[in-house]
């Protein structure tokens, strides 16, 4: 039981020196196993994929003992597994359960892991170098726009690519999903599979609806961070608060005035 409370205290707190490091290193591993994907994509000697796979399997293994760390050390085991977190988890260690259970299609799952960043947005862990509200909040909508096409180009490159020549790296999907999610739509590369053309609908359905949005919220939310003022709150360590405010509008600490 203590060594549950310690693995859980590591993995979900974000305070202590040992807690970042472990953080750091989870969001470095996401990182590097998504470059692998995008490696393996292109033409590479079998000794080099060898190695590839043979990293990308021992990442696996660590995320595979995390998620058990994370559930073993849950208050409400049932909570957690279908929370929305835990659920992008487990989805980013099902593919390697390939060959073990004979579904192809999970093959797909493993460009979703890049989405397990979001669980360190509120953390301050990706963008915590930043030091201005109004750079963190355009990094977190920009790291958005980018990790949902970083997904479809990754699904769209494994429906297209063993039927379609036109998709035939990485780089080709990422740009087809460029511009078909930003409506442009050149028509240089098409997809040819039913799946790859729903796929195509999916991309202009979600570039309609999301940038849009997304550029509306910066820009709310600029606004609304050009009426505070930087104030830090000793207590909570909210940085910003209304230019008249005396008091924290969270804990309701007393600021100190600048």
């Amino acid at each position: 039981m203590l060594l549950e409370q310690k693995l859980g205290s590591y993995l979900r707190n974000r305070e202590t020196s040992i807690s970042k490091a472990v953080n750091f290193t989870i969001v470095a591993l996401v990182l590097l196993s998504s470059s692998i994907f995008v490696a393996e994509t292109y033409t590479i000697s079998a000794y080099m994929r060898s190695i590839l796979n043979t990293i990308d399997a021992g990442i696996t293994l660590i995320f595979i003992i995390e998620y058990l760390g994370r559930l073993s050390s849950a208050t409400n085991k049932f909570k957690f597994i279908f929370s929305f977190y835990s659920v992008i988890d487990l989805l980013a260690i099902l593919p390697s359960f390939i060959g073990v259970v004979d579904i192809r299609f999970i093959r797909l799952l493993r460009w979703l892991r890049i989405l397990r960043l979001i669980r360190f947005f509120d953390r301050k862990i990706l963008f915590s170098l930043i030091s201005s509200e109004d750079g963190r909040i355009f990094a977190r909508i920009l790291f958005t726009l980018f990790a949902i096409i970083f997904v479809y180009s990754g699904l769209i490159y494994q429906v297209e690519h063993p039927v379609n020549a036109l998709f035939a790296t990485f780089l080709d999907a990422f740009y087809f999903s460029v511009v078909t999610m930003t409506t442009v739509g050149f028509g240089d590369i098409t997809p040819i599979s039913e799946l790859g053309r729903l796929m195509t609908v999916l991309m202009i359905l979600t570039g309609i609806a999301l940038i849009p949005w997304q550029v509306g919220d910066l820009i709310r939310r600029l606004v609304k961070t050009a009426n505070l003022k930087e104030t830090l709150c000793p207590s909570c360590s909210l940085s910003f608060h209304d230019t008249d405010a005396e008091f924290c509008k969270v804990c309701g600490t007393k600021l100190q005035k600048s």
